[in-house]
This record gives structure tokens, C-alpha cells and sequence, in this order.
């Protein structure tokens, strides 16, 4: 399978994205801000959903994921300062305050989130090439009413 490579100009275009890295896994010490460049990066070990089969099988690939115009960075529920926690993403939405400009927000398991003001919404992913088997499929159990 060749390597995805993504732009996100829009809501729509990171609802792709979204999609895409759905469940994916990294540590803490993998996210940053570079505040010279405005840009805040991540690397990650995202689950294939288009690669898995009916019977759980799948593969994991290495992916950069950065947010360019970032203004400032702001988290809750989440330890920076943690550089070897494991956070598993679960979904990236836009928030226009003032178009263009509004938040990035970073959703993961256990209800922490990684909050990004950006002048404008631009995002890039690349998977870098290593890919390898994952252990399982992600499954999230439904909350009931």
C-alpha cells in the first residue's frame, strides 16, 4: 500500500484526516510546539483502517501530522510534562471564531484534549514508510443511554 500524503485547507479536508488517524497512538514526547516556525507537529503510529481486514487484522504506519499559523497551544486532562505517556487520538475538529482563524481541537481517549489557536486551518500528513503487523483491531465500547 503506497504512503498517504494529506492536505487539510478546510473542515472538510480535516474530517479526512480525521478519519484516517483515528486511534492513533504516541507519546508525549512525540507532539510539540515549534514556536519559531508557528507550526505544532506529531508523529505517530496510526492504525490502517483502509488496510484491515473482517477479522481484526491490520497494520500500523509511522505518520507525521503538522498544524501550521499555530498561535499558542493550551491542553486539559493531558500531562506534557509526561514525556513518556501514551495518548490515543480519537478525533481533530475545527472551531471558527473569526474566520479564518479559530481552534484546532485534539480529541483522545479519556477525555483530554490538545487545543491549538491558528491564524488559518493548514495541516499536512505523511506516513514515513515504516509500516509493521498491529497486535489488534481498535474497538471502542458504546456508551449506553
Amino acid at each position: 500500500m503506497p504512503d498517504l500524503r494529506l492536505l487539510a485547507l478546510d473542515t472538510e479536508d480535516l474530517e479526512v484526516i480525521s478519519a484516517f488517524t483515528q486511534d492513533a497512538v504516541m507519546r508525549v514526547s512525540d507532539i510539540g510546539l515549534s514556536k519559531s516556525d508557528s507550526r505544532f507537529a506529531l508523529l505517530m503510529n496510526r492504525f490502517v483502517w483502509e488496510a484491515s481486514d473482517i477479522r481484526g487484522r491490520g497494520e500500523r504506519r509511522r505518520t507525521a501530522l503538522h498544524f501550521d499559523y499555530v498561535r499558542d497551544v493550551t491542553s486539559k486532562a493531558i500531562n506534557l510534562q509526561a514525556k513518556e505517556g501514551v495518548l490515543e487520538l480519537l478525533a481533530i475538529r475545527f472551531v471558527s471564531n473569526d474566520n479564518p482563524s479559530g481552534t484546532i481541537v485534539l480529541d483522545f481517549a479519556g477525555g483530554g484534549t490538545i487545543e491549538l489557536k491558528v491564524d488559518c486551518l493548514e495541516a499536512r500528513l505523511q506516513d514515513l514508510g515504516a509500516a509493521w503487523a498491529a497486535k489488534g483491531k481498535p474497538a471502542h465500547a458504546l456508551e449506553q443511554d
